[in-house]
């Protein structure tokens, strides 16, 4: 039987790698042994950065809502607190994007919930 060298795949798999890594700093771009590393640790960091997104938002979205309330003289437990005695359901999402773009509408929700 022939033997068979995997010349073919073997310089697939790198140049695959390379692409994936172009653009990268320094060696990082051109030499396959840190290239490898350096796009497995870009991959957790993309896995574990997609989760912390969805935190750093909720987070931006209380501080947005806050901000408001504050103003008209609530904190924002009370403001939340407020509207589920009110039977306004409305996540955090919406309520920041209201408060941000339509302050107007905002300001007629706070005084429904005083």
């Amino acid at each position: 039987m022939s033997r068979v060298k995997g010349g073919i795949q073997h310089s697939k798999k790198r140049k695959g790698i390379l692409k994936q890594t172009k653009g990268y700093r320094w060696g990082r771009k051109n030499k396959i042994k840190s290239a490898k590393i350096a796009l497995r640790k870009a991959g957790q960091y993309a896995y574990r950065d997609r989760r912390v997104k969805k935190r750093v938002n909720r987070s931006l979205w209380l501080i947005r809502i806050n901000a408001v309330v504050r103003e008209h003289g609530l904190s924002y437990s009370k403001f939340i607190d407020g509207l589920k005695k009110q039977d306004i359901a409305l996540n955090r999402k919406v309520l920041s994007e209201l408060a941000a773009k339509y302050p107007n509408l905002f300001v007629k929700l706070i005084e429904k919930v005083k």
